[in-house]
């Protein structure tokens, strides 16, 4: 067992469920004080986060990420039980393995690897943690992030250790996200009986053409490294469970993951121009869950690029595509963010699980990252 793989496994140990944290950000900032950082527990509601910073100078370089995971769901399917981690045909397995535990612990033995190295290291080293990245991410980094704002404390360089890579380590590196804008539409309509509907009128009718012309919408043709904005609908929900009456509501959840070629109120703009158009009657309430972010270049790129090269040889592909993560609260900030963890392929399944060897090689990138920035 290295120490990568030893704080991995001591850290999947603790059944940290969102939003709990059973544990795991002390026993983070317990080593991260051993070096020399200042820790700077943050709860708010029901959410540990912590800050811990070593240096006063910039740029300041974090690392970022969550020490809660989703729920193990009935724990007789796994083959071997989720929180109690093991090595088997050299993988790591365990709930938390990949998103993001093996992450965390890569995170600070190479912080350890590179202090005792270069105790006299240029800039700061930083670590933003929460334990609510995987829940509604109320009172997680997004409360963070607004303590550091209200007194002027920026991070410049984030790195994110969410499980980035497809089939090799470090093969992909998330430079950016797509915004995600979601919505709750409530078209009106009237009740009554089938058998006489000019008595009534359908919502479900009326929605139809409206909803079928936002289907077809062509929002944006993309940019180079984005994707065009896609709209789909998730759910709709109409009726009283009876066959004989036309209901008077239909609710229609949809979603936009949106580039940087538009802005949200622009889609809502757009999405309500065609619903007027349709002459609907409708209740709206949207909920913007994240801004598209983008770090094209600069600085954190070169060094992740050049890291995952010197250490495995290989050349790195950067994306945006995927959900959201809690890099939609940093970017804004200012600050360069990439994301860069292991392979993702069993995240949130059933007997999730990362290769031993994996960790270790993600440890030597964040540690020559460390270098090519701060030494």
């Amino acid at each position: 067992m290295t120490p990568t793989l030893q704080l991995a496994a001591d850290l999947i140990a603790r059944p940290s469920v969102t939003p709990e944290d059973e544990g795991c950000q002390a026993l983070m900032m317990e080593r991260l004080a051993a070096i020399g950082f200042k820790n700077e527990p943050l709860r708010f509601g029901d959410t540990d986060n912590f800050w811990s910073r070593k240096g006063d100078s910039k740029p300041v370089v974090c690392f970022a990420g969550h020490t809660d995971v989703v729920p193990t769901g009935p724990e007789a399917n796994w083959d071997n039980p989720p929180f109690e981690p093991k090595i088997i045909d050299g993988m790591l397995h365990g709930r938390g393995a990949a998103d993001m535990k093996g992450s965390l612990a890569a995170f600070l033995v190479a912080t350890e690897r590179f202090v005792e190295k270069h105790p006299n290291h240029k800039g700061s080293i930083a670590y933003l943690i929460t334990s609510d990245e995987e829940g509604p991410a109320h009172n997680g980094t997004v409360k963070v992030i607004e303590t550091l704002e209200a007194r002027n404390e920026k991070i410049d360089m984030c790195v994110v250790g969410e499980p980035s890579s497809t089939t090799l380590v470090g093969d992909v590196i998330k430079n950016g996200r797509r915004g995600s804008l979601g919505c709750v539409l409530t078209v009106k309509g009237k009740q009554g009986h089938v058998a006489y509907p000019h008595l009534a009128k359908n919502p479900v009718h009326i929605a139809a053409p409206a909803l079928a012309e936002l289907a077809a919408e062509k929002w944006d043709d993309g940019n180079d490294f984005f994707p065009a904005t896609s709209f789909q609908i998730s759910n709709i929900n109409a009726g009283t469970g009876a066959t004989n009456v036309i209901p008077g509501t239909c609710e229609v959840v949809f979603n936009f993951r949106f580039s940087t070629e538009l802005t949200a109120e622009i889609l809502k703009e757009r999405t309500e121009a065609i619903l007027k158009k349709h002459g609907l009657e409708y209740d709206i309430d949207w909920k913007l869950s994240g801004q598209p972010f983008l770090t094209d270049k600069g600085a954190l790129v070169e060094a992740a690029v050049k890291a995952i090269k010197d250490v495995t040889g290989r050349d790195t592909e950067l994306s945006t595509s995927g959900g959201t993560s809690d890099g939609r609260f940093i970017a804004p900030t200012g600050a360069q963010v990439v994301e860069l963890g292991p392979i993702n392929a069993t995240i949130h399944q059933v007997n999730e699980h990362v290769s031993a060897d994996d960790l270790n090689t993600l440890t030597d990138i964040y540690e020559a990252m460390l270098v090519e920035l701060l030494a």
